[in-house]
């Protein structure tokens, strides 16, 4: 069959997919190679979040034709989804498959028993997303690539129309995983790692399908009761499907990471209007300040946005002085990309890109700051944390790295007494 090579861009939802599209294609006979050199076949398994991550990809393609001429090159994911004639006209390109076909990637590039392509020989596959009711995926390793934190999409596609987001055009609607499989699969998993994080592209809206009476917090309160999962961790949630119910679980389960993720977008009542966001600044700090009143030392983190279009400095100031005044321990902070076909391509008061660079950097201090405060209130306290596969580090609960003062090997749930800080960490005490 020959041997293949997927490379991944994005978000862990697109590495999760990446997972499921090496398991296929080695059940089909295809073997794995070790680099993108040896690899008849390259796919490579697209983002489209932001303009960059389109030329990340573009600039991939070019060069993987131009060391492995020989490869056939099948373009999937997001911008395979987005723009299939863009991508179709680079050459090597053979196949642009949209998230529409990919549970078909393995019957396209199928060869015949004499080497030849099979029918399905190049060219464009992509349908209606909207139409997609397939849940591809499979555990993954983390982002990080600690190898000791596997990440397990659950829920995929979101059906929110933030202006700003093309997701929903490339992903499709939300549709979750079905409750056996999550089980079986933490269970599977719970036998080889400390730590599960549990994701998705919406992953609050877990269960919210028509007819389904579970709810993201039943699924975690049953994965809590039929599995041996010693610590699980939600990903993000959007706000508000941080229930009372779902914090009140995170909160008072000892084997629940002490993480909370809400995206914010921005402080600005007005620009989160504009971002047609289902929220306002008062309910997102109603969320924020019951999770602090519950964990006091939970990580409470937040994706934000700056130069979103018709921006003023007056409203970054407003979403500025509400970020300041939540208690987050750390932000993603991300500068707006304009995304084809999106409403907020047609908004007027673009703001210009100097401006944008500069907002994202005043952010990006205040996290820090925010970032250090909270480390330095952690000196002397004790933490649960896994320890990594990167040698003499480990996570903590609430999401901060520690500096281990002693050797461990990786994969183990361990307490560490905190004697001091790192660059960006804690420090285990001596």
């Amino acid at each position: 069959m020959g041997k293949y090579f997927v490379q991944n861009f994005g978000c862990r939802a697109t590495q999760a997919d990446g997972a499921a599209l090496e398991a296929q294609l080695t059940a089909k006979g295809f073997e794995a190679a070790g680099e993108r050199s040896a690899a008849d076949l390259v796919i490579l398994n697209t983002c489209t979040v932001t303009s960059a991550a389109d030329e990340d990809v573009r600039h991939t393609i070019r060069r993987v034709h131009r060391e492995n001429p020989l490869a056939r090159i099948l373009v999937t994911g997001c911008y395979a989804q987005r723009a299939p004639e863009e991508l179709a006209a680079f050459p090597g390109v053979e196949w642009v498959v949209g998230n529409s076909h990919k549970t078909r990637i393995p019957e396209l590039v199928t060869l015949t028993a004499g080497g030849e392509p099979a029918p399905y020989h190049g060219g464009i596959f992509v349908g209606d997303i909207f139409a997609q009711q397939e849940f591809l995926s499979a555990p993954v390793e983390d982002a990080a690539g600690d190898r000791t934190r596997p990440n397990l999409k659950i829920q995929d596609g979101c059906s929110n129309r933030c202006s700003f987001c093309v997701i929903p055009f490339v992903r499709g609607r939300s549709r979750s995983a079905p409750v056996e499989t999550v089980v079986a699969q933490v269970r599977a998993l719970a036998a080889r790692y400390r730590e599960i994080v549990l994701s998705g592209i919406n992953l609050g809206r877990w269960g919210r399908e028509p007819g389904s009476k579970m709810r993201l917090a039943d699924l975690v309160r049953l994965l809590l009761a039929e599995t041996g999962a010693e610590r699980l961790r939600l990903s993000s949630v959007e706000p508000m499907d941080w229930s009372d119910d779902l914090l009140d679980l995170v909160a008072n389960s000892p084997r629940m990471a002490r993480h909370v993720h809400a995206p914010l977008q921005s402080g600005c009542d007005r620009t989160l209007r504009a971002m047609h966001r289902k929220y306002r600044p008062r309910h997102y700090a109603d969320r924020v300040l019951r999770a602090r009143a519950l964990m006091p030392d939970a990580a409470i983190g937040a994706d934000v946005m700056v130069g979103f279009p018709g921006e003023t400095e007056a409203d970054f100031e407003e979403s500025r002085r509400f970020i300041e005044s939540m208690p987050f321990t750390y932000l993603h902070v991300f500068t707006y990309s304009e995304r084809p076909g999106t409403p907020a391509v047609e908004l007027a008061g673009s703001v210009p890109h100097a401006l944008r660079k500069q907002r994202n950097r005043v952010l990006r201090e205040l996290a820090a700051a925010k970032n250090a405060a909270f480390r330095r209130r952690l000196v002397g306290s004790t933490v649960s944390a896994v320890t990594l596969h990167e040698e003499g580090t480990a996570l903590s609960g609430n999401y901060l790295k520690v500096a281990l003062a002693r050797k461990r090997e990786p994969n183990l749930l361990v307490d560490l007494e905190i004697g001091g800080l790192t660059d960006s960490g804690l420090a285990e005490r001596a």
